[in-house]
């Protein structure tokens, strides 16, 4: 139990820093991020908040993970939800700043993309899976074939697509983040010395398991016992 609690706790806590990080991309206005700008496409169109379109997106993505095979984790519902409750809790309180300056700008965006990349380490070497729109370029690799590099930019592209033609905001800030960010996330598991391919993720299907096991499991034993020990006396 404390061993869940901890895990648990460094989760929520990599999934906070991690809307945090999206938000001050966001506030740099120098245009968001793909999924970002799908996200903002969504949320003037239908008139909700980025949080809840993040949200919506993400329990999309979910369902549609399901059903393409790929194994869900408790960080990957977490990050379904969690993430957009705390966009929504930093942008709708204002607690991020917001520059006019271009430099300063600049700086929060990168800056942006730092913190992204530590609360990528955070939730994932908790071993609770990955987010939804990671499992998606996954399931996607597997079903294909093709390299996850192309199937990357594929889905961001086709992201972007959609999102601008929504009203989602494209700038600059679009394309390098686009091609930067992954590089910001290998830094900060290089930077924590952390090997992604070391680590092992519990899936929401082994814990269903494994409760259905402890609890009926030994159930069906004594019913076993109890039938075995009837009918010797017979």
């Amino acid at each position: 139990m404390k061993n869940i609690i901890k895990q648990t706790a460094k989760m929520v806590f990599g999934l906070a820093i991690y809307a945090l990080g999206i938000v001050m991309t966001i506030n740099a206005n120098l245009g968001l991020a793909p999924w970002d700008v799908f996200h903002h496409g969504l949320a003037k169109n239908f008139g909700i908040t980025m949080g809840q379109a993040s949200i919506c997106v993400g329990i999309a993505l979910v369902i549609i993970d399901g059903l393409l095979g790929e194994r869900l984790g408790w960080g990957t519902l977490s990050n379904m939800i969690v993430i957009g409750i705390f966009i929504d809790i930093y942008m709708l309180n204002h607690l991020v700043p917001v520059f006019e300056a271009m430099v300063p700008r600049f700086i929060m965006m990168f800056l942006g993309m730092f913190t992204i990349g530590i609360a990528t380490y955070f939730y994932i070497s908790v071993g609770l899976g990955s987010g939804p729109r990671d499992g998606l370029m996954v399931a996607l690799t597997k079903k294909t074939g093709k390299s996850v590099r192309f199937l990357r930019s594929c889905i961001e592209l086709s992201v972007i697509a959609v999102g601008y033609f929504f009203g989602g905001s494209v700038g600059i800030g679009t394309p390098i983040m686009a091609l930067s960010l992954g590089y910001f996330v290998q830094f900060a598991f290089k930077l924590f010395k952390y090997d992604v391919k070391g680590t092992k993720h519990r899936f929401v299907d082994e814990d269903i398991k494994y409760l259905y096991d402890r609890f009926f499991g030994k159930k069906k034993d004594k019913e076993t016992e109890v039938e075995k020990c009837e009918t010797s006396k017979m």
